[in-house]
Formats: C-alpha cells, structure tokens, sequence
C-alpha cells in the first residue's frame, strides 16, 4: 500500500515528566497512568484518539467516543479526502490533521495519538492495525478483522505484540460486551443444556437500497469507485458472510468454544441487481469437534425478513439469542436472560467504556483478539467451501492460506 517506513513507537524516557495520577472508581484506588497518556492541562482524563475511516460508521461510532468523556481526536484519516474532513469539521479536529490517500493513516499515526479508532474497510485493516501497535499506540477495531487468513495471522501477531508493549486492542463485537450473551454462554460452557449436538444460525436483512442504487450509477471498472461501494465488493470486505454475517458465526464458535473442522456450502447472488462482486445469500454446513452440526443462511436482499440469531441444542435445553431481541435458555436450567433493543449503539458503547478502563488500569490481557481470529477464519471457511461447492476442511484451508488482492496500485498513495 504505501513505502513509508513505519511510524517510530513514542520514547517512554520523553514523557516521564507528564506522570500523573487518577483516581479510580470507588474500591479500585490510585492507578498510574502511563506517562505518555498524559498530555495537557485535561489529559488526565482524555486520552488522544485518531480515526483512520471516515465513512459512515467512523464519525457515527468517533461521536459515541466523544459522548463517554474519557477521550479527544486529534487526527482523521480516509482515502477520501472530503470524508476525512468532513468528519475532523465534526469532531473539532483542525483541518491541517485530516489526511487522505492509502497512507493517510500513517500521518495520523505520526501524530502520536494515545490510541486509534480503525473504522476502514476490512481489507485494509491488518496492515493499519500492525502499523498501530508498532508505533506504540492502543487499538480500537472494527470487525472484521482481515478478509484472508494471511490477514487475521497478522492481527493475530498484531495482538501478541500489543501485550507484550503494554497495548490494548479490542475488537468490536458488540454482543460479548453484553451481560445476557456473556450469562448464556457461561450456563453452557457449565453445562446447563447439557454437551451441544447441533445448532442453528441466521443473518436475514434486506439490502442497502442506497447504497445499491448509488451502485448503479458508477463504472465498476473504476477502482475508486470499487472503493466508494467498498461493502459490495467481495475482495474489499471479505463479502458478505466475513463482513457482516460475522457476528452469528462469532457467537457461534463462542457458544461451542471451538473452531470448525470442516464446512460443505453454496453462495450465489440472484436477489440483487448492482454492480457489485459480493453475493447476496449463503447456505454453508459446518462440522466442529465431536461431530457438532451448526447450519448457517443469511441473506442480504428483500423485504419481510430481518433476523441475526444463533441457537444451539442440547439434550437438556436450548439457548436462544437474538441481536435485535431476545437472548435465554429454556430447559431443565433455564435462564430468563432479557430482551434487547439497541445492541447496535449499546454495544459499542460499553466497548469504548471497557477500552478506556482497559487502557487507564493497565490490563493489557486482550481477551477480545483471539476469538475475534477464530469467527473471522470460521467465515473465511464458510465462503470458501461455499465458493468451491465442495466440502473444505479448516486444515485446508490453513495450508493454503489463499490471499486476497486488490489493485491498491491504481489508487492515491
């Protein structure tokens, strides 16, 4: 993507004078923030984020950070110029710290922020968040993670390398920060429906209309149009399985704790007229450890359905879950769990709060990466046995290790 040389990680000796303390909530006490949090007479209590992806979600999930109190931006960054200044207008950041092009997010980290915020589109996401902890920064990500396995290998190593520097990196899934998904999952990891024999899951949505329509109107023949309808284009988002349908597969893998062994699938796209490359439903069958069935569908088309929901059985009891609804267990242990309503916003917010204390009390423990790894490979096999109309075991899958790539050379560095 880019030949500028990685951003130096900040020297811990500069910013010993900066030391400070905070005081933590009530039974916690004084925690030492680390010296290069510390930064203005306020930076006690704001920690200096940059934004790497100014599209739609970028500014909307920048404002949730700026509504929790504990954080301040001080750069943008998007290919898109007008996004990365639009949004630095909106978040108070001063025009000349908004950067664009492939390498707009390497000025943001020469900014020296505290941590950044990577809202981009997921095929660039390893790159960014190597580049992130290597220039000695905190990490707030986005799902997914990567669209390839070489992808979620280097966030993998990106997360190893973040503890060890003393980093937080936290993926963005917003039901494991919710209580009734973490109560559900921890009854049946204690047994509460007995051992899991098979299970359920589906992602039902209609399509984007605006973005579709948008579509239609640019040559896809042109890679910065690819890039403006990036969710559409199965090389830029991993299609539609890695980039959005990730969150059932990933309470999935949660409930069973497992990776799958092997899934046999088909994809195709017939309910959408547009110009991109992404399909539009999959149907994929997956096999995990003590033959475990878990069938997975979604669709990203129509109307009259919207569904995100996985369930799993067992011989004493089912646990139900739902995004937009209803999360339990009924059986012989049942859980009443509660209802949802907002998981979307909700979620994120309690994310941007975990991250900050995360970050103030020292716990570099980044519990969210590996799971985050094994869902996102978990649709990484769902597409390509879908893809080939053939089964496809995670052995395979690994060895092969298939890159995906896009034509990053006709773009603006």
């Amino acid at each position: 993507m880019t030949t500028k040389p990685p951003t130096t990680p900040r020297s811990e000796s500069a910013s010993l004078s900066r030391r400070t303390l905070l005081i933590g909530s009530a039974g916690v006490g004084l925690t030492i923030i680390r010296p290069e949090l510390v930064r203005g007479t306020d930076a006690n209590s704001k920690l200096r984020l940059g934004l790497i992806g100014c599209g739609d979600r970028g500014p909307w999930i920048a404002k949730l950070f700026q509504q929790h109190g504990g954080y301040r931006f001080i750069a943008t960054a998007d290919y898109f110029a007008q996004r990365a200044a639009k949004a630095a207008e909106t978040l108070g950041v001063p025009a000349t710290s908004a950067f664009a092009g492939l390498s707009g997010y390497r000025c943001v980290l020469d900014a020296k922020p505290d941590a950044v915020v990577i809202e981009s589109t997921p095929y660039f996401h390893p790159e960014q968040a190597m580049a992130a902890v290597e220039a000695g920064c905190h990490l707030f990500c986005a799902k997914p993670v990567a669209v390839d396995v070489p992808g979620c290998l280097t966030v993998a190593a990106a997360g190893r390398k973040a503890t060890a520097s003393k980093l937080c990196l936290l993926v963005d899934f917003q039901t494991r920060a919710n209580e009734f998904y973490q109560e559900a999952v921890r009854r049946v990891h204690a047994g509460d429906i007995g051992p899991v024999v098979t299970g359920e899951t589906a992602y039902y949505c209609g399509g984007p209309e605006w973005l579709l329509q948008e579509s239609l109107r640019l040559d896809p023949g042109i890679v910065e149009n690819r890039m403006r309808m990036a969710c559409l284009d199965r090389i830029l988002s991993g299609d539609i399985i890695t980039e959005q349908n990730i969150h059932v597969l990933d309470v999935a893998t949660w409930l069973l704790d497992a990776a799958p062994i092997k899934a046999v699938g088909t994809c195709s796209k017939r309910g959408r007229n547009d110009n991109g490359t992404n399909n539009d439903h999959f149907s994929v069958l997956f096999t995990f450890p003590n033959d475990v069935t878990v069938s997975f569908i979604s669709k990203q088309f129509g109307y009259g359905s919207e569904e995100i929901g996985c369930c799993m059985f067992g011989p004493r009891g089912t646990v139900d879950t739902h995004y937009y609804g209803l999360v339990c267990i009924r059986g012989q242990k049942s859980y009443k769990g509660g209802r949802l309503t907002n998981l979307y916003t909700d979620g994120v917010v309690q994310n941007i709060a975990d991250f900050h204390r995360s970050i103030t009390r020292g716990d570099f423990s980044n519990p969210s990466v590996v799971p985050s790894g094994r869902s996102n490979l978990t649709t990484i096999l769902g597409r390509m046995a879908a893809y080939r109309k053939a089964e496809t075991t995670w052995e395979e899958m690994m060895k092969t290790a298939e890159k995906l790539e896009f034509p990053t050379s006709a773009l603006k560095s």
